[in-house]
């Protein structure tokens, strides 16, 4: 692929360069048809049997996606009360939230309960305090199903190396505390881990999956995880995902378990929180100083491990185009260099030593595939305010869907002096 922002013609009616001077840099910027038509795909992943995905929020929290993600009837995931409060906002009602925490206290259990959310339960530990806030209500319960899958092993959410879930040899102890609460487990659910392109860890985890759940009598739902990878390194033509390939198999597996299971099926369900925004947003930032250290050439800018913290914590690849003058700088003559951000981190790098363009102080750089885990994991570090967000809507307009940041903003927190 010679440039995704203009094959794909993202910015719309837009030229990156005015969205630059009227919203500064860095500034996260979102395609709505691009957004919209992964959530289309991944709604209709299983057609053959009750099925409903749910887009986790902690791949993007901005109001206006979350009420995307509603409009084409997906559900939610939430892994805190703050997640939780922001879809009831949206406008999603309670039965379309699945609260899926970790290691949290009785508050935010109580927050559940009291708003007639379904709650995910991690541990045993945290049955029993659901079983003491709810007795005799139902609820879900997270399994390790002993596969995992991801880019990286700090995404590798199931496995024998991950914090998650109650371990597949303790799943009988989670009768023991039904029965003394009264509790009805009328979900189970799984999450192997996060940007697969290859779907058989995730096909293995299913059948393992539904295997486990004939230890469950009262199923209403069974909840398979997501983690569906996109293609990062898509200026290289990477292929993407084969969702047609993906449907057929994972309806397949499906396909086995109804036949042993005539009558009423449960509702199957699945997490796609990264496949849903990735491509959907980039980060446009300014290039404020190019140099050389020691043979080695550095372009600085204002993309810090602050506005994207994912190169610095997983050594996450992202391409990067540049542009110049409201134009895309042709990938030609290229050079090695490092494109660095504007923190007092020495892992505060975009990419090292990649082959790009050649690049000028004032040119614009374009990260792509920066709408999951962007702006969400975003921070004030360095005292640096967060980025506004943009939309490019479906007309090709641009819309300003979360403002930048203030100084005020940043002092709001602390007390007023006396």
């Amino acid at each position: 692929m010679n440039s995704f922002i203009l094959e794909s013609g993202f910015f719309g009616k837009c030229n990156p360069e005015e969205i630059a001077a009227k919203y500064g840099t860095p500034v996260y910027v979102y395609n709505e048809d691009n957004i919209r038509a992964h959530m289309k795909a991944v709604a209709e992943v299983i057609s053959k049997y009750p099925f409903r995905a749910n887009y986790s929020i902690k791949a993007n929290s901005n109001l206006s996606i979350l009420k995307m993600a509603l409009e084409e009837g997906l559900n939610a995931d939430a892994l805190s009360e703050g997640e939780m409060r922001l879809l009831l906002k949206a406008g999603f009602t309670p039965d379309r939230i699945f609260f899926v925490p970790n290691n949290v206290d009785r508050s935010e259990i109580q927050f559940a309960v009291d708003h007639d959310i379904m709650v995910s339960l991690d541990s045993l530990e945290q049955l029993e305090l659901f079983g003491q806030i709810n007795p005799g209500g139902k609820c879900s319960v997270r399994i390790n199903s002993g596969v995992g899958a991801g880019h990286h092993e700090k995404v590798v959410t199931a496995g024998k190396k991950t914090k998650f879930g109650v371990a597949e040899e303790d799943v009988d102890k989670i009768f023991d505390i039904t029965k003394k609460y009264n509790i009805t487990v009328a979900e189970i659910n799984q999450h192997v881990g996060s940007q697969y392109l290859d779907p058989e860890p995730f096909l293995q985890a299913v059948e393992n999956f539904l295997r486990i759940s004939e230890k469950f009598p009262d199923l209403e739902y069974i909840d398979f995880g997501g983690g569906y990878g996109i293609p990062y390194h898509k200026l290289d033509d990477e292929a993407p995902l084969d969702m047609e390939d993906f449907h057929k198999r994972f309806e397949l597996i499906l396909d086995k378990y109804a036949a042993s299971h005539p009558g009423k099926l449960p509702l199957f369900k699945n997490e796609p929180g990264r496949y849903c925004v990735a491509e959907g947003g980039v980060i446009l930032g300014r290039v404020y100083a190019v140099k050389q250290n020691s043979g080695k050439k550095y372009a600085g800018t204002d993309i810090g491990m602050n506005v994207l913290a994912r190169p610095t914590l997983y050594d996450s690849w992202h391409d990067i185009e540049v542009i110049r003058k409201g134009e895309v700088v042709e990938r030609k003559d290229m050079e090695e260099i490092y494109i660095t951000g504007n923190i007092c981190e020495s892992g505060d790098l975009l990419c090292k030593d990649r082959p790009m363009p050649h690049i000028e102080q004032g040119d614009l750089v374009c990260v792509l595939d920066a709408g999951a885990y962007g702006y969400s994991m975003s921070s004030n570090y360095n005292t640096r305010l967060r980025a506004a967000e943009v939309l490019i809507t479906s007309d090709g307009s641009e819309k300003l869907i979360r403002r930048r940041e203030t100084f005020e903003d940043l002092f709001a927190c602390f007390p007023e002096e006396d």
